[in-house]
């Protein structure tokens, strides 16, 4: 018996991918920026996302999209006209997969939520993500994602957040020394590129990659919810 084929849309380097794959779907994935399919782990087309879902979404059993959080991250705030120069595509893109007929997911951050229809929050913290620091100490993740879909998704639990356990954050512009990031308070703690991985739980990613992807824990959790209801 087949498996059954996810499209996932707006893909980077793979994260929401593997999580998929290890749920029971074929992926395939499409970008506009070639230069992820160095790292992407399944077939790969460069291409502009949204006119993908509406060339070939039907073809497919269940579609994942991301769309470029940039102009929904609190990140973005405090610049000005930043969030301008970053496109809002969760309109369109929930457009086009709604033409498809098929079960969707659109994800982004949590600056998003006015854009997103009921969606589901998932936390590193949900699924025990942590990892061991170079000098020992134990880090979590916590990095909040939300969920939108066509169809019910149901959570893994509430989080919890342990704050005797330092956060290890995984994007940009943070800081290397824990101590600065504590007290000096400018971007948070961003641990070496190892200690990410593990934080993760991936390893074939560039530094870009790594910030801009979900755990693969998360949509494998989602997958086997959208593999139910196919």
């Amino acid at each position: 018996m087949s498996r059954p084929r996810l499209l996932d849309a707006f893909s980077c380097e793979g994260g929401a991918a593997v999580g998929y794959e290890r749920a029971g779907f074929d992926v395939v994935g499409v970008d506009i920026e070639p230069r992820f399919a160095k790292r992407y782990p399944f077939e790969f087309h460069a291409a502009d996302a949204i006119e993908f879902i509406r060339l070939h979404g039907h073809e497919f059993d269940a579609i994942h999209a991301s769309p470029p959080c940039q102009g929904y991250s609190v990140a973005t705030l405090g610049t000005p006209g930043a969030r301008e120069k970053h496109p809002r595509l969760i309109e369109p893109v929930r457009e086009a997969l709604i033409a498809t007929g098929k079960p969707y997911v659109i994800e982004n951050v949590v600056g998003a939520r006015a854009h997103l229809h009921d969606p589901l929050t998932l936390c590193g913290s949900m699924f025990n993500l942590t990892a061991t620091d170079d000098d020992g100490t134990t880090l979590r993740l916590e990095r909040h994602r939300l969920f939108e879909s066509n169809i019910m998704l149901m959570s893994p639990g509430q989080c919890a957040h342990d704050k005797s356990i330092p956060v290890g954050g995984v994007y940009g512009g943070g800081r290397s020394n824990r101590w600065e990031a504590k007290n000096v308070r400018r971007g948070g703690y961003t641990p070496a590129k190892h200690v990410r991985e593990e934080l993760m739980g991936i390893d074939w990613m560039t530094l870009h990659g790594l910030s801009q992807s979900l755990p693969p824990v998360y949509t494998e959790h989602i997958g086997a919810q959208l593999i139910e209801a196919l």
